[in-house]
């Protein structure tokens, strides 16, 4: 998140981004960053670089030397400048051509309070900014926590945990976590790929699987079964369809899991809201992955 120049963007246009780092660490890359343009109806009169190009032009006194020091084409340039003369009600830039200094390019006291008011209104948005992450505080928790809720994957299930245990056998390794009711997940993945996540107890991580790969059954706290996990909780929702049934079960501390099981199969079940069943999931289905 930071300011930058975009690309193919007409007459020089870019926009001014405010931007205050947070401290280096676990947050040091996030920060809140706003766009500043002045604009008049569905028109932007005036963004960040092209004050920049003013500011060149009253530095370099041409404009291909103004062109050169903000890294736009000399036609881009003009384009900007004529833009802008053209939509003020006096003139911003003046051009000479030719003559016995060889012409030049110069500001107008009309074009340096532009630059002035526009550098104080920068000032102010960058004010703001600094405020605005004081009064959230740590912006890389909102950040992780935004990401989190807009997270888009085609598993149903996304459960955040805490590695709680790591064991390594000769070709994978058996990872358990530790979900916010309490509950713990059991995954099998490769030695490879659990080198690659660098998974260890203490981390965040997230654990996805299908709701297609949820077995359900009610009376399951004693039985003996081949599947790690067993979660239990209470019916919330049932989706009846003409083939399948989409169920939903809330786990302790609000977590929702979902299942995708035959209409044949609810129906033996005699799932209704309310009751109370277990959920069988595999270890060998428990995808893992951590935030980038």
């Amino acid at each position: 998140m930071s300011g930058r120049k975009i690309k193919g963007n007409p007459g020089g246009k870019r926009a001014s981004v405010a931007r205050r780092p947070t401290p280096r660490g676990a947050d040091a890359a996030v920060s809140i960053a706003a766009t500043l343009a002045m604009r008049w109806a569905d028109r932007t009169l005036v963004g960040g670089n092209r004050i920049d190009l003013l500011e060149a032009i009253d530095r370099c006194g041409s404009i291909s030397g103004a062109a050169r020091a903000v890294g736009i084409s000399y036609k881009t340039a003009w384009d900007a400048v004529d833009a802008m003369n053209n939509a003020a009600e006096k003139p911003i830039v003046l051009r000479a051509v030719g003559g016995i200094g060889g012409g030049g390019t110069m500001l107008t006291e009309e074009g340096k309070e532009a630059v002035r008011l526009y550098r104080d209104l920068q000032g102010e948005h960058q004010r703001f900014i600094g405020r605005l992450e004081e009064r959230l505080g740590n912006v890389g928790r909102l950040y992780s926590l935004l990401r989190r809720v807009t997270m888009r994957v085609s598993a149903r299930n996304v459960f955040l945990g805490k590695v709680k245990e790591v064991r390594k056998g000769a070709v994978s390794t058996e990872v358990t976590l530790g979900m916010k009711g309490g509950e713990t997940l059991c995954a099998v993945i490769t030695n490879e790929s659990a080198r690659v996540l660098g998974l260890k107890p203490g981390i965040e991580a997230y654990a996805f699987f299908k709701a297609s790969a949820v077995i359900l059954g009610k009376d399951l706290h004693n039985a003996k079964v081949s599947a790690r996990n067993l979660l239990c909780g209470t019916v919330s929702r049932i989706v009846h369809g003409p083939v399948n049934a989409e169920v939903s079960v809330s786990l302790q501390g609000g977590t929702v899991l979902t299942a995708v099981v035959t209409e044949e199969s609810a129906k033996s079940l005699n799932l209704v809201t309310g009751d109370h069943v277990c959920a069988l999931v595999k270890a060998s289905g428990v995808i893992l992955g951590l935030d980038a």
